[in-house]
C-alpha cells in the first residue's frame, strides 16, 4: 500500500492525546488519511487534532476513557457516523502500572486491566461489526516489548499486556479469512508522559514516538503479524526464546527495569 491509498481513509487512534497516539495522528494526516481522536484530555486531544488540521487533514475528536465500554462505542459509532466507514483502528491508550509481585493489590491489577486490556477489546468489539460489513480493516494493537520478556517491578502492566497479545494472536487468525487483518506492535521503553520519571540505561534507550509512528506506518502498508522494536529488543526476544534465565540475567545486570530520574 503506497502513501497515496490512504488519502480519505479512516482510522481510529486511542491514547491520541500525546506520545504514541498523537505520532501516529500526525503521520497518517501527512497521508491525507481521516483520523478520529480518542483519550481522556480534551485539551491535549485539542493540541492533536490541531495538528493534523494545519497539515491539511480532517480530525474528529471524542473524549474517551477506553476503560468505559460506552465512551468506546460512542467514539466508534461517531466515526462510522462522520466518514461512513472505518479502515483502521489503532488501539494505544495504555497506562503504567507497576508494582513487585509482594506489593501488588488485586486493585492494582484489575486497574491496568481495565486500561490496558479490557480498553483494546472494547474497542476491537465496538468496531468488528463496522469492519466485518466491509469486509476489510485493519486493527493494529499497541502492547509493548514487556509482554515479550516481563521485566520487574512491572507485573500489573505486564500481565494485561501479555492477555493483550494472546488476544491479538488468536484474533489475527480467527479474522483472516474475513478480510480483517491485526498486527500487534510490541515497543520497547518510548520518550512518553507515561515514563517521563523512568530513566534507562543506554542499551534500553527510551525510542521516539515517532519512531512508533513510522512503525505503525509501514505496518499498515505491509500488514505484519508482529512488530518489535528497536533492534535491541528484538535481540532480548530472542535470547529470552531460547534461554528464559540468560534473559533474566540481562534484565538484572543490564538494569532495564530502569531507575526513578
Amino acid at each position: 500500500m503506497a502513501v497515496q491509498d490512504l488519502k480519505n481513509n479512516v482510522f481510529i487512534i486511542t491514547g491520541a492525546s500525546s506520545g504514541i497516539g498523537r505520532a501516529a495522528a500526525l503521520a497518517l494526516a501527512r497521508c491525507g488519511a481521516r483520523v478520529a481522536l480518542g483519550a481522556r484530555s480534551i485539551d491535549q486531544l485539542a493540541l492533536t487534532a490541531e495538528g493534523v488540521r494545519e497539515m491539511g487533514g480532517e480530525a474528529l475528536v471524542v473524549p474517551t476513557d477506553v476503560s468505559d465500554k460506552i465512551q468506546i462505542e460512542r467514539l466508534i459509532l461517531e466515526t462510522s457516523a462522520r466518514w461512513g466507514k472505518v479502515d483502521g483502528l489503532i488501539s494505544n491508550a495504555g497506562q503504567y502500572i507497576r508494582a513487585s509481585i509482594l506489593e501488588m493489590t488485586i486493585p492494582d491489577l484489575e486497574r491496568s486491566m481495565a486500561v490496558n486490556f479490557y480498553g483494546h477489546i472494547h474497542a476491537v468489539q465496538a468496531v468488528l461489526p463496522i469492519m466485518l460489513h466491509q469486509g476489510s480493516g485493519h486493527i493494529i494493537l499497541v502492547a509493548t516489548m514487556d509482554a515479550k520478556k516481563g521485566v520487574p517491578p512491572d507485573a500489573p502492566y505486564v500481565s494485561a499486556k501479555c492477555a493483550l497479545s494472546g488476544f491479538g494472536d488468536v484474533a489475527r487468525q480467527e479474522l483472516r479469512s474475513s478480510g480483517i487483518a491485526v498486527t500487534t506492535l510490541f515497543p520497547g521503553r518510548v520518550d512518553t508522559p507515561m515514563i517521563a520519571d523512568l530513566e534507562m540505561p543506554w542499551i534500553s534507550a527510551k525510542i521516539s514516538p515517532e519512531s512508533v509512528a513510522n512503525a505503525i506506518m509501514h505496518a499498515i502498508r505491509t500488514r505484519p503479524a508482529e512488530v518489535i522494536l528497536p533492534r535491541q529488543a528484538v535481540l532480548l526476544h530472542l535470547v529470552n526464546v531460547f534461554s528464559p534465565r540468560l534473559a533474566d540475567w540481562f534484565v538484572k545486570n543490564l538494569k532495564l527495569k530502569g531507575w526513578k530520574a
